[in-house]
């Protein structure tokens, strides 16, 4: 038996209806064996206890752990070898980054990340590209993920057909498996994955649901061999990957085949979560699927967006998941994206997502908690695409990340980065959730917003105020995240530099700078 003991820790009152501050009165909890078993003032470390580490929280406040619940974190680990063009504002801009990294680095394959092509005036051509690359392979991955500027050598080394345009949507996502064969493997490798959990760690994250394309179970029981085996981990699948997971018997919430043989035989940390559907596209890339045309619709061979998939398609699927266990986060940006997804989801009995929900009309923010189905956003997303939805959808901008909305109408909000395209800072996203600006400008659409508390309570996996029963999956904070400002652009400032002193996963420290062990 092992035990955590804190001693001397303010509890942070959690939950969405949440309205008093922290309680004045420092308390004791004690973690045994990975769940929190005691909460009380002075309390004993317990008899039988074969190991037991004593914290002194010094009045610092104690959350539940926070999770990110959607990460791609290959990409995330990938980030910070890729030329950074979240800068360019326009196709000659990224062009003259693209030839100053190869003047730096001449010969090398060029993988850049971050433009966002929706708010430039032209759409770009391979062949612009080609005139600065020549022979050297160029990848430039949009922002949002769902296109990529290709020039001519890298569309041939991954064995696409040659265009004069961008790669898009499915495509595209077929084709980013194939890039290791230009850069390698190295940026996602077992030691890139436990620096970004590390980090993870180091701002209260103790979970996660990983959306990446990856090779399933086997790759993630291989990086949990190699010392990935720092935070909680739900590995989805996509329709490719689906076949396996179902011969394997996996159902959301199972432990992954082989953790026990690492491990032990009660690890749970390492978990399957659910099948991952990309119904529609993008705001960036005017692929989201819309009730009504984009602003530019002249522009665009799909005047309103289009469905990646068909009605019957999308039933096929969830039917398959749901049948095996399997719960299903729905990619779904677009309002008729997200009306289409919950018709699927009412046909079938189908659980689970709605991942993004970035445009809703209110009646489908009713279905959605009608059908129990959660709404997992990502708020910092509000920040980026704040002028472009302004540019394209105009008037509709309105139904955009309303928040306010689906909380009030019953639905169970979850947040997170969508790392890379965001961010993995929990603490980002509920500042923008709470402030809804990034600049000196006023909130955007305001009426939208979420307290700090719902905030707070979006972001702990559904765990309330720390309390026996619940999971040893804590955080120490070095300020108090009620604290009282005058305007909401001082409380998002406020939460976007909270100080983490120490994250515990399953009552085993992760992260603790500054924490004196007894």
């Amino acid at each position: 038996m092992s035990t955590l003991l804190i001693r001397q820790a303010r509890l942070v009152p959690v939950g969405p209806a949440v309205t008093a501050g922290p309680s004045p009165r420092p308390v004791d909890v004690v973690v045994t064996d990975g769940r929190v078993t005691a909460v009380g003032a002075d309390l004993p470390v317990h008899p039988g206890a074969t190991a037991a580490e004593v914290v002194d929280a010094e009045g610092r406040w104690l959350i539940p752990g926070l999770w990110d619940q959607h990460v791609h974190l290959g990409q995330w680990t990938l980030a910070s070898q890729r030329l950074d063009l979240a800068a360019a504002r326009s196709p000659e801009d990224a062009t003259r980054m693209v030839a100053e990294r190869l003047a730096e680095q001449p010969g090398h394959p060029v993988i850049g990340w971050g433009h966002r092509s929706g708010g430039w005036e032209r759409d770009v051509t391979v062949s612009e590209l080609d005139a600065v690359s020549g022979e050297v392979p160029v990848v430039l991955i949009s922002g949002d993920g769902h296109h990529a500027w290709l020039n001519t050598t890298a569309l041939l080394h991954l064995a696409m057909p040659v265009r004069d345009s961008v790669v898009r949507e499915k495509e595209w996502f077929a084709a980013y498996a194939r890039l290791s064969t230009l850069v390698g493997d190295d940026g996602t490798s077992p030691a890139a994955y436990r620096r970004a959990l590390d980090t993870a760690a180091s701002l209260g994250v103790v979970g996660l649901v990983d959306f990446e394309f990856s090779g399933g179970a086997a790759d993630w029981l291989h990086r949990w061999e190699q010392g990935c085996d720092r935070l909680r981990v739900r590995m989805s699948t996509y329709a490719e990957g689906l076949d396996e997971v179902l011969s394997l018997g996996l159902r959301t919430g199972d432990v992954l085949p082989g953790v026990a043989d690492v491990t032990g035989p009660h690890d749970d940390r390492l978990q399957m979560g659910p099948l991952k559907i990309i119904s529609d596209g993008s705001l960036n890339t005017r692929t989201a699927w819309c009730c009504e045309p984009y602003a530019d619709a002249h522009r665009l061979e799909y005047p309103a967006g289009q469905p990646n998939l068909s009605g019957a398609e999308l039933r096929t699927l969830l039917e398959r998941a749901h049948a095996a266990g399997l719960e299903v986060a729905t990619h779904a940006i677009g309002d008729a994206a997200v009306a289409a997804a919950l018709a699927a989801y009412a046909t079938t009995g189908a659980r689970g997502s709605i991942e993004h929900a970035q445009m809703v009309g209110r009646a489908d923010s009713r279905r959605m908690a009608e059908l129990g189905i959660r709404a997992s956003v990502q708020p910092a997303h509000l920040l980026d695409d704040r002028d472009l939805t302004e540019k394209i959808w105009q008037e509709r901008s309105s139904r955009c990340f309303a928040f306010r909305w689906m909380l009030d109408d019953g639905v169970e909000l979850a947040l997170g980065s969508d790392a890379p395209v965001s961010p993995l800072d929990p603490w980002l996203a509920m500042a923008a959730a709470v402030h809804r600006s990034a600049d000196e400008r006023e909130p955007w659409h305001g009426e939208q917003a979420l307290t700090v508390a719902e905030a707070l309570a979006a972001s702990t996996d559904g765990w309330g105020t720390v309390a026996p029963g619940h999971p040893g999956d804590l955080v120490l904070l070095d300020a108090d995240p009620y604290a009282a400002f005058d305007s909401s652009a001082e409380q998002g400032a406020w939460l976007r530099e909270m100080p983490v002193a120490a994250t515990y996963v399953a009552g085993e420290a992760v992260y603790g700078a500054g924490i004196e062990l007894g």
